[in-house]
């Protein structure tokens, strides 16, 4: 049986703490912005929203809490856009990935196989490299990915990965290097939006290898 969580939410319709997560998905849920993260006990709940209040008001020593911002999948399907997608053969193994314009279809880049990696890091690289790709364009077009790990991954400038570096994947790994400079160096206003897999089936740049 699952232990009972509180939700406290910082940004949203509605904020506070509550008692399950379908009355705190109902203030997060498509809320720009919105902020929220659980804990084991009601205490603890309202303790971060009290020192995160405070924090504004004294300087105060304490450990920080690191709220949660939600990803959603997009509602709306823009066709003026670039999907991306990764494929790795094996856990780890061979990771390629490419982004198209969805409306065309028409591949815009694709990175060949790199030995010993994993989906995420490719999915992660193809979201950059979409990214770095856009501003020389000088393009504000957002870009669709399926990868909520990867979309958290960009967004907090920061890879998670199990996976050691080694002789055999020193190429994925100088890139994800690489992406995590461009990242720290660069702004961007394209919107990186999660794909709708459920409502609009297999995102386009998909390889068709499940």
């Amino acid at each position: 049986m699952s232990s009972k969580k509180y939700y406290a939410v910082l940004k949203g319709r509605k904020t506070g703490v509550f008692e399950s997560w379908a009355e705190c998905e109902e203030h997060i849920k498509g809320f720009g912005g919105a902020v929220y993260k659980s804990f084991k006990t009601r205490g603890a709940a309202e303790e971060a929203l009290g020192l995160t209040s405070q924090e504004t008001l004294f300087p105060v020593e304490k450990k920080k809490v690191k709220w949660r911002e939600p990803i959603f999948p997009a509602t709306e399907l823009i066709m003026d856009s670039i999907c991306v997608d990764a494929s790795c053969i094996g856990n780890p193994g061979d990771v390629e990935y490419r982004g198209l314009h969805m409306a065309t279809r028409e591949i815009i880049f694709h990175k060949r196989p790199m030995s010993n990696g994993t989906n995420n890091l490719g999915e992660f690289l193809a979201i950059v490299h979409a990214l770095a790709y856009l501003k020389k364009k000088e393009s504000n077009i957002p870009i669709y990915s399926d990868s909520e790990t990867a979309i958290i991954w960009v967004r907090n400038k920061k890879v998670k990965t199990k996976l050691e570096a080694s002789h055999d994947n020193k190429e994925i790994f100088d890139l994800t290097e690489r992406g995590l400079r461009w990242l720290e160096n660069n702004e961007y206003s394209n919107p990186i939006l999660k794909w709708d897999t459920a409502g609009w089936g297999e995102i386009p740049a998909d390889f068709g290898r499940k």
